[in-house]
């Protein structure tokens, strides 16, 4: 299976629209991945705090139907990173909201971001929290999704292993000043979970915050099959999703887990 990663840098002199389209143009190109991926909040920038309500659009929005069309023009499954999404009924919360597209351009999944970022400002008290865990069953694996602040949570990744989870995706705009963290975190979550991890980040600058670039595609021993630099780059590999069985079968390390599970019977 081939997997591609759109490591997209974001330049504040460039329009949303602009970029919408260059961006569906660059996933056109991928006919014949698996998988494509994209980064979180692509479009404006996960530090672009004041554009977000400006930038919030329904999950049909123009990014929805940019990518949509791209997805189908070049036949490929497309994680398209995530959009500030508006919520269609209440009071119109916003979402930091992962979109999953089917080859035909059909949305299969959506995943509105667990933990938010911020602490007491910033995405933490713009948007609001997801509360499901999201897996989608490709023809050749099952993909479980995660964004960006997510990764330092690992039960989330637990959780998503026992949903079947194979290979770990994680769009992410991360900031360069934490690049250490990246790259160990997402080592980590692929080591414990004994899983493929894919970690899209963003390159270029958002809202004066410099992103990290270094996208990842890591195995489930924990070895890096790809690493990206730190502008905006394509990065492509093979990966074989029966490594995950073998891997766990080889060093059966999630059948010890005694936490977190259901306690055993007396």
């Amino acid at each position: 299976m081939r997997a591609s990663l759109l490591q997209i840098a974001v330049d504040p002199d460039e329009s949303v629209d602009s970029r919408r389209q260059r961006v569906a143009a660059l996933v056109r190109q991928q006919r014949g991945a698996g998988l494509v991926v994209l980064p979180e909040l692509w479009p404006m920038g996960a530090f672009a705090y004041e554009s977000f309500a400006d930038e919030a659009e329904p999950l049909d929005g123009p990014t929805f139907e940019a990518m949509s069309e791209a997805a189908r023009d070049a036949g490929v499954w497309l994680h398209a990173g995530s959009v500030v999404e508006r919520a269609a009924s209440g009071s119109g919360t916003l979402y930091n909201t992962s979109l999953v597209i089917s080859p035909a351009g059909e949305l299969v999944r959506a995943y509105r971001k667990i933990h938010r970022f911020g602490f007491d400002k910033g995405e933490a008290t713009l948007m609001g929290a997801g509360d499901e865990l999201v897996t989608v069953t490709l023809p050749e694996t099952t993909i479980g999704l995660a964004t960006c602040y997510d990764l330092r949570f690992p039960e989330l990744f637990r959780g998503l292993i026992d949903a079947g989870a194979e290979l770990l995706v994680v769009p992410a705009g991360w900031p360069a000043r934490r690049r250490a963290h990246w790259t160990l975190l997402t080592r980590a979550r692929a080591v414990e979970n004994q899983a493929y991890v894919l970690a899209c980040a963003t390159a270029g600058s958002h809202a004066g915050v410099e992103q990290s670039g270094h996208s990842l595609v890591v195995d489930p021993w924990g070895e890096v099959l790809a690493e990206a630099g730190t502008g905006e780059e394509v990065l492509t590999v093979e990966i074989d999703p029966a490594k995950v069985a073998i891997t766990r079968e080889q060093f059966p390390v999630l059948k010890d887990r005694l936490l977190g599970l259901e306690p055993p019977r007396r």
